[in-house]
């Protein structure tokens, strides 16, 4: 684990972000942290301070200043950034054992808990979250500022489009979704089983985001949102809640 002492770790939040899951991971690390937050413009774009942090200007982004370093470490991408500040600062805990006993190093012998943990990592952004962004997107071609009389035009397309693929894919995601959650191992609370993992705090934001957006599903898939549920129930999580209010004044997860 990294000494922390001369260590300086700084979030950079943009408001309506999936940086949150950042913020829940260091308040349950329980590492000191400097948030630096961003607005967005208008058009709902990051704005172009970010790119200074990084070339892409999206969000999250952490750096990470140490003696050691000439220059502060940047990290982008939500995985990465997990799976870093885990290993260095006393996420092992997050980690589940990677292989069976007996079985180290063997290809196949890795534990279930620890596949698990492995896929949901990369299935959140890879699989899931593409589908919730396309639905913003989706509604904002709906309700894009257009001549009157091409307003039907947009509305039937944006429509057709939600229909036939945006919505059937949630849908697939989210039964996907009760179905993981009700064969975890051991019968467990959480998507690797009985006890919180990393992959847990990669998902949260989008399924939590997802129920809050589309009321409806709570009741057609109550498995995922008792999850969602437990998850916003979490001390830690709360307190990084908290210190997203404290800054921005509100905070709602929503895409």
């Amino acid at each position: 684990m990294t000494d922390t002492q001369d260590t300086k770790i700084t979030l950079y939040w943009l408001e309506k972000s999936r940086a949150q899951r950042i913020v829940w991971l260091l308040e349950e690390l329980n590492v000191p942290y400097e948030i630096k937050t961003f607005k967005r413009k208008a058009d709902m774009t990051a704005p172009d301070e970010l790119k200074k942090i990084h070339p892409l200007g999206k969000s999250p982004v952490v750096t990470i200043t140490t003696p050691n370093c000439a220059e502060p470490l940047v990290l982008a991408e939500s995985a990465v950034i997990i799976e870093y500040l885990c290993t260095h600062f006393g996420g092992q805990k997050l980690i589940p054992q990677r292989y069976a006993e007996g079985k180290e190093g063997q290809v196949g012998g890795e534990s279930e808990v620890w596949m698990r943990y492995q896929y949901f990592m990369h299935y959140t952004e890879g699989s899931l979250t593409p589908f919730l962004v396309m639905k913003v997107v989706i509604n904002s071609v709906r309700n894009a500022p257009v001549p009157f009389f091409i307003k039907p035009v947009t509305r039937m397309i944006a429509s057709k489009v939600e229909g036939a693929f945006i919505n059937p894919n949630i849908h697939t995601h989210l039964g996907f979704l009760e179905e993981r959650l009700k064969t975890a191992p051991g019968g467990g609370l959480y998507i690797c089983g009985d006890k919180i993992t990393a992959a847990d705090i990669q998902l949260s934001y989008s399924v939590i985001a997802a129920l809050s957006r589309l009321a409806s599903l709570r009741s057609q898939y109550p498995g995922v949102a008792a999850y969602a549920d437990r998850l916003q129930a979490i001390e830690s999580y709360k307190r990084g809640v908290s210190q997203i209010e404290r800054i921005e004044g509100t905070f709602t997860a929503s895409l």
